[in-house]
């Protein structure tokens, strides 16, 4: 082991026995003031040094060149979502880089034909409005498509405009529906009233920034004049309308967010809402007959039975307004399953399940036993995903992928059980060249962690192979096999950026994430967060003790709740990683629930105004950094006009530790949201700056362990 990595060795077990919790007067917290000229200026000159060491580099343009390549692949899947008879995506080209938005009659689709037409023209509607408009999506209440609402975010943040929108016309509604900007959503009650929740205006908001009344909105009115049919408190996460079936079976629902994880649920019936009887961690995922179809996550007991988390059940929507629910089964899975997503239509129900971490589909159709579980094949070891489907047939597109397999698009015909691939992209990179292996790791307190390993076929373990490690560990979100890597919609530029070059590539399935179902979540939760900490530093040794790589050599990656792990990481163990890839994170966890969206995430970290803080203190990155520590290389990236995570915490924690001359490289893309870009030319350069920043890291470090051999 190099003398530096001695040090930071020694320097992290001081860290880890004795915490020292930052409680100085916080001298940057005028970054917080998201467009201040004072912090605007200071974003300015950060991106104007990483444009220079960076950006100007030869690594860096090769780099940008093949991610380029990747995101404007021009044969790269369709992103299809189904209206009646009709497939919607928006196409990103080098013509219209914020989006085509057009469809295509899914019969023409699935026969070949690539003869899509326009509706709407992002790029257009951007020049004419003087906007960076970014589509948000549409929804539709006639089977026509004449009556729609377009939502609209001005620079990609979760803030939208709706408009009303004549789909066939391809034209906006002259005094139609229109809301402006807000976090807001509505749902169609019928062709002139709309119920919807909008967090603009006097007292509208939660704490958490989001909508808390629902209104009755009639054609024609002003929506300050709107009925109010439900408020919540404001320390509720949020109220949010939506509709599950269709026809005649469908349902509009409300939700109050209790916080992230607990909600109570209501049904909009003859201008009223009615409680339902459902557990506050109960999921809806649709409704089939007169029924709704539920995810249970954590064990209900009904009726002297109990049913187990992490099941699909069906429960009586009228027993559940009678307070008297009436259950039965649909989906039970064993301890190596979990369901991952569901698509419910009047034919059945499609289910995708992930088995160790490997996607599985069966769809059941109801019969006179009951429901027949049928198995709908795909290849093995990939990652299975529902693009879309017909809420009145069950069909439905599906694609499927791996870490170097190119995603295929499968069309599913429910009345005949039939599979067909229908569309298969081309490779961005050669995938035959490595080879994919799954590991377990050993956490601290025995857990077997599992992660995937990307790596040449003809890999020799010398311990000198640099290796990346993405990991997101919270929010019950599942990491799985992708052709991007990570689940950023890289369409393989990895391979190019990274695994061509030399590279390995680990993802990392943690607790805090989704890979095991509920309690796979649960075992991170608030005062357990740590354990996924734990569990990455695991993978990390694992992977050093297989003699793939060293510290040295080892780089790591984190988005958001990512970036608070891989955060936390370095300051626990700035011994064990050399490179840090920190993207639009939490940081500062004692203002989390201060800003923008934090405090609707408190159920999962917990409230640091409370004794809480005792166990959040203890991995909080802004507050545990130590001078005298040298840590890993760090990149930051964020956006300015993220309105989910506040840009205030990579600007904080990259203006700390550049004060404690540590090496820091930062990014604030002035658009783009909580994605970080919004045009596929923003998401190549900061992937390309990115990958620039871990390969001149590990380069530093091999010149400095050289040295250090002479000496």
């Amino acid at each position: 082991m190099s003398t530096k990595f001695q040090q930071l060795a020694i320097a992290a077990l001081a860290v880890a026995a004795t915490p020292a919790v930052w409680a100085e007067k916080d001298p940057y917290l005028w970054l917080e003031n998201v467009d201040g000229d004072r912090a605007i200026e200071w974003v300015k000159e950060q991106n104007a040094e990483t444009q220079s060491t960076l950006a100007e580099s030869d690594l860096y343009k090769s780099l940008y060149a093949d991610a380029l390549a990747a995101l404007s692949s021009k044969d790269r899947l369709p992103e299809i979502t189904q209206k009646g008879d009709w497939l919607y995506e928006n196409h990103h080209s080098e013509k219209n880089p914020r989006g085509l938005y057009r469809r295509i009659q899914a019969d023409k689709f699935d026969r070949g034909n690539d003869q899509w037409e326009t509706v709407l023209d992002i790029d257009a509607l951007s020049r004419t409005e003087d906007k960076k408009w970014v589509f948000k999506g549409m929804d539709c209440q006639d089977k026509a498509q004449t009556r729609c609402l377009v939502a609209l975010s001005e620079g990609g943040g979760d803030a939208v405009e709706l408009r009303e929108f004549n789909a066939r016309d391809k034209k906006f509604v002259k005094d139609g529906f229109f809301s402006p900007m807000a976090k807001q959503s509505a749902v169609w009650i019928d062709a002139d009233h709309l119920l919807i929740a909008s967090a603009r205006g006097e007292d509208a908001a939660t704490d958490s920034g989001y909508a808390r009344k629902a209104k009755i909105w009639r054609r024609g009115e002003p929506l300050a004049k709107a009925e109010v049919l439900l408020e919540v408190p404001k320390l509720s996460a949020w109220l949010s309308p939506d509709a599950v079936g269709s026809g005649d079976q469908r349902t509009i629902i409300l939700n109050e967010g209790l916080d992230f994880w607990h909600s109570r649920t209501f049904a909009y019936r003859d201008n009223k809402t009615l409680p339902l009887a459902l557990p506050q961690t109960a999921v809806i995922k649709g409704a089939l007959g007169d029924s709704l179809v539920v995810m249970l996550n954590e064990d209900w007991k009904v009726g002297g039975k109990q049913w187990p988390l992490g099941s699909l059940v069906l429960v009586s929507l009228d027993a559940l307004i009678e307070g008297s629910p009436r259950v039965s089964a649909l989906v039970t899975p064993n301890e190596h399953e979990v369901v991952e997503s569901v698509a419910v239509s009047e034919a059945g129900v499609l289910v995708t399940m992930l088995d160790d971490v490997k996607g599985r589909a069966y769809f059941y159709r109801r019969d006179d036993k009951g429901f027949k579980k049928i198995p709908v094949t795909f290849p093995d070891n990939g990652k299975l995903v529902i693009a879309t489907y017909n809420d009145e047939s069950g069909n439905a597109y599906l694609t499927w992928e791996n870490f170097v397999t190119p995603p295929s698009l499968y069309h599913y015909r429910a009345d005949s059980d039939k599979l067909d691939r229908i569309m298969v992209q081309s490779p961005t990179f050669d995938g035959s060249k490595f080879k994919i292996e799954q590991y377990f790791a050993k956490s601290a307190d025995g857990t077997r962690v599992p992660y995937f390993a990307v790596m040449a076929k003809d890999i020799e373990l010398d311990s000198d192979n640099p290796t990346h490690i993405f990991s997101y560990g919270g929010f019950r979100n599942a990491l799985l096999p992708s052709y991007s890597g990570s689940y950023e919609p890289l369409n393989g530029a990895y391979g190019k950026l990274w695994l061509e070059r030399g590279g390995v590539f680990v993802l990392a399935n943690i607790r805090g994430g989704g890979e095991y179902g509920p309690s796979w979540h649960a075992a991170a939760l608030r005062e357990n967060r740590i354990k996924s900490y734990e569990d990455f530093e695991a993978v990390a040794e694992d992977l050093i003790a297989r003699r793939i790589t060293r510290p040295q050599r080892l780089s790591i990656e984190g988005r958001s709740n990512g970036g608070l792990l891989v955060g936390a990481s370095m300051v626990r163990r700035p011994d064990l990683f050399n490179a840090v890839i920190c993207g639009v994170p939490l940081l500062d966890m004692k203002r989390y629930h201060k800003l923008l969206a934090g405090a609707s995430w408190m159920g999962e970290y917990g409230n640091p105004d409370t004794d809480d803080w005792k166990f959040i203190k203890q991995y909080s990155p802004y507050q545990n950094l130590k001078r005298g520590v040298e840590y890993p290389s760090i990149f930051f990236f964020t956006s300015t006009r993220d309105d989910r995570v506040h840009p205030g915490h990579a600007r904080k924690m990259a203006a700390r530790m550049k004060a404690m001359g540590q090496h820091v490289e930062y990014f604030e893309n002035l658009e783009g949201g909580h994605k970080g870009s919004a045009t596929n030319e923003q998401l190549a350069h900061r992937v390309a700056l990115m990958y620039t920043h871990l390969w001149k890291a590990l380069e530093r470090n091999d010149q400095s362990e050289a040295l250090s051999a002479g000496h």
